[in-house]
């Protein structure tokens, strides 16, 4: 939601959610009555709109993908260290070492016990397993696997005091989150009444009535977190320790409570032993504590951030390139580059598009900078391009073409000696467009499956697709040329489709649940999708669009628009009384 390039490139740690600890296989949830004009502002959604996060299978299918996300966010901000949250639950120790592997720099344990704020009790109702399990299975195998160096691992999901600390601490947790009860700490009385906008104490309120009633300081919170280290403090001098450090992963330390398990019947019968009983002994080795550097120096681990490797390289070469250095340097001005490119090159524009934000935020750059690559780009091609830059691509693409474009143009043609026709022909891969919130994206040829989940704002063509094209899209404009698979417009609110049915099977592949079809019936309509075509043969050569346009009268009675509630009323649906009306066509 409103991942845009300058918010990637002043972070100083991103963090990938793969779930929620409380209602893990669910993405996250804001209810329609929230989301306030600003709000849908920060989200580049529509005000009254319930907001549903896609959940991480939407565009992550493998570890591999995840990888690659983890890729694109180094590339983009190369300072920033990159957090993977993981839910706690059994077998989290293999994917917590693919995650390592991956190049993540914090991998976050989440517990089954925090808060989830506005969620519907059915989502958080025997949900999530406890933090210690997840995280001792994912501490131990990462330092079986001697992968333990390579991360740090924080864990959180109830955490309030300081002897969850300390225990998570001897169970290998490095960093510790708080949320429920810094919450607390600032004012929330848990009238858990998040999801109805109607807080009484503001803190989870949009509505400015409320919100005066905040009666939080940054004090309270400062405060609270005195009283934990003082805890924290007084329970390592207890066991005889001078730092938290020196506990970290010492299981050894811990044995059951007695008196806990016999509290009450069910738990009498229970033996703990064998859920910890696995956890490496790290008393006498503490090498895993900090992270190993180039000639085998060891360093604190937030001193280091990793970096990717050749993958990287050929964006690093354009943007060492003087002429795009000056353009950027003087916002003025304009460069034509035309690079080779190859499948190993990956996230390529993603580092020039973080230079560019750097400097200039996500709209302030006035130069223009085109590059053209020829060859088959590797993922996440074009990702996070802004206003200012034009990447041409003459070859193909591979899977996310285009995550996150907040702006600029990316055009993908086949090269001149492709053998094959286009419009029958996939030149892009699955995801593409994934989190766009603008720019215009011109590809001739077909697409993969999940086109333009999530988007914002880009306006999309390409000359078919596979299923799930336009899920929980909220804004921008997608054309398809082709045929396309299942599920069109699956949780859709914003935004408008106009897809050509020429076989007369389309309308059984749209998911209706909140989506509306219908023929082109306005003129505005009509004239915003031509005038979409229009560019799109003159960015491609399209002989898809060319025919088309050639025959528009008969050939447009083949469009179905594809529409939202939130748009029912716009130009492009319902018609304007001001045939003059700005209709926006990229």
């Amino acid at each position: 939601f409103g991942v845009t390039p300058e918010f990637l490139v002043t972070a100083k740690q991103l963090e990938i959610k793969m779930a929620q600890g409380a209602k893990p296989g669910e993405g996250g949830q804001l209810p329609g009555p929230k989301v306030s004009d600003y709000i849908a502002g920060l989200r580049a959604s529509k005000p009254g709109v319930t907001l549903i996060s896609p959940p991480p299978h939407h565009d992550i299918y493998s570890i591999e993908d995840l990888a690659q996300l983890i890729h694109d966010l180094h590339a983009v901000n190369e300072k920033a260290g990159v957090s993977v949250k993981l839910v706690s639950s059994i077998g989290i120790g293999t994917v917590a070492c693919g995650v390592a592997k991956a190049d993540a720099d914090v991998i976050q344990i989440s517990g089954g016990d925090g808060g989830t704020g506005a969620s519907p009790l059915s989502s958080i109702k025997h949900a999530g397993c406890p933090w210690e399990l997840g995280l001792t299975e994912a501490h131990s195998a990462l330092l079986n696997n001697n992968l333990r160096d390579r991360v740090t691992l924080r864990v959180d999901g109830g955490i309030r005091t300081g002897l969850d600390v300390i225990m998570g601490a001897m169970m290998g947790a490095e960093e510790f989150g708080f949320g429920t009860i810094a919450m607390i700490a600032e004012g929330c009385v848990m009238a858990r009444v998040c999801h109805l906008n109607t807080c009484p104490v503001g803190v989870t309120s949009q509505k400015e009535e409320l919100r005066k009633k905040f009666p939080g300081t940054p004090e309270h919170v400062v405060n609270f977190f005195e009283f934990v280290a003082e805890e924290i403090r007084a329970l390592l001098a207890e066991l005889g320790y001078k730092k938290l450090e020196d506990v970290i992963g010492r299981a050894d330390l811990l044995k059951t409570s007695d008196s806990q398990v016999g509290r009450i019947v069910k738990t009498q019968g229970i033996s703990l032993d064998r859920f910890f009983a696995g956890v490496p002994n790290t008393a006498n080795d503490r090498s895993f504590l900090k992270a190993s550097i180039e000639g085998g120096v060891r360093v604190p681990k937030e001193e280091v951030v990793h970096i990717n490797g050749f993958s990287s390289d050929l964006d690093r070469e354009v943007c060492k390139n003087s002429d795009i250095q000056k353009v950027i340097e003087d916002n003025a001005g304009e460069v034509t580059v035309t690079v080779p490119i190859r499948n190993t090159d990956r996230s390529v524009g993603a580092m020039l598009s973080g230079n560019i934000a750097r400097v200039h935020g996500n709209n302030g750059f006035k130069g223009q900078i085109s590059v053209q690559f020829e060859g088959s780009a590797g993922q996440s091609f074009g990702a996070f391009t802004l206003p200012g830059l034009k990447l041409r691509l003459v070859g193909e693409g591979n899977d996310y073409v285009g995550k996150g474009q907040h702006g600029g143009e990316i055009v993908v043609v086949p090269s001149a000696d492709a053998g094959f026709v286009a419009a029958g022909s996939s030149i892009v891969g699955n995801a593409c467009l994934y989190g766009a919130t603008g720019g215009d994206f011109h590809a001739n040829g077909r697409a993969g499956e999940r086109f333009g989940v999530r988007n914002s704002g880009a306006y999309a063509v390409a000359e078919g697709a596979g299923d799930h094209c336009c899920e929980y899209m909220t804004g921008g404009v997608v054309v398809m040329l082709g045929s396309v698979g299942r599920n069109v417009g699956a949780g859709m609110t914003g935004g408008i489709g106009y897809f050509y049915d020429k076989e007369g099977d389309f309308e059984e592949k749209v998911n209706r649940e909140i989506v509306k079809t219908q023929r082109l019936s306005t003129a505005e309509g009509e004239a915003q999708l031509k005038a979409i075509i229009e560019r799109h043969y003159q960015l491609t050569g399209s002989e898809r669009a060319d025919e088309i346009l050639g025959n528009w009268d008969e050939e447009k009675k083949y469009f179905w628009q594809v529409y939202p509630p939130s748009e029912s009323k716009t130009a492009v649906v319902a018609g304007a009384q001001n045939a003059g009306v700005d209709l926006r066509v990229s």
